[in-house]
């Protein structure tokens, strides 16, 4: 079955493809820059695209004795208080793996022996290229937090089930975390 899904995400089809006509940066950022693009549609017709094209992201579920460890903060973006995975953006010409082992570090003081993929999570492909890659935290051991100059966060460390349980209720919203925890919950039933 992954080689039919494999084919259907890599086989074009010109009855849905959109083909870039032309194509503007305006904005340039240190997170993400703007792109406004016009695009010829499948049946001809032109169209207009915004796309937030971003730097990219690294996030790390660290588990233990069935919990999970995320951090607690206030989100501009959303107006609320968030619980998400430790996370962050990818510093020019750090990998993924890297980013995600240090962001743990930053944020919770928690060091991984070594992280190991989970998934690319894409939370809002309709305007924007984000992907975060999501890991998970193999061999904790504590050391110091050092967050960034700016970043204010809690640690909380719940029980995997419950937060499944609050992503399913509206509580937790934010797509990396949701990936990482139904992760979770997944090996822990095995």
């Amino acid at each position: 079955m992954i080689d039919e899904i494999r084919e259907l995400l890599e086989v074009p089809d010109p009855a849905l493809a959109e083909r870039v006509a032309s194509s503007e940066r305006p904005w340039h950022g240190r997170i993400y820059d703007v792109e406004t693009d016009d695009v010829i549609c499948p049946d001809g017709s032109h169209g207009y695209r915004e796309i937030a094209r971003h730097h990219g992201g690294a996030g790390v579920a660290a588990v233990k004795d069935g919990k999970i460890c995320l951090v607690r903060q206030w989100r501009v973006s959303a107006g609320r208080m968030t619980l998400e995975i430790p996370a962050g953006r990818l510093d020019e010409g750090e990998t993924p793996d890297v980013c995600a082992a240090r962001e743990l570090t930053e944020e919770t003081g928690y060091v991984a022996d070594r992280v190991e993929l989970v998934a690319h999570s894409m939370g809002a492909i309709g305007f924007t290229d984000e992907c975060t890659h999501v890991y998970r935290a193999i061999g904790l051991r504590k050391s110091e937090a050092h967050p960034d100059e700016g970043e204010f966060v809690g640690i909380v460390w719940l029980p995997v089930d419950d937060v499944v349980e609050a992503i399913h209720t509206g509580l937790i919203r934010d797509s990396k975390t949701i990936v990482a925890a139904f992760d979770a919950a997944l090996r822990a039933a095995d």
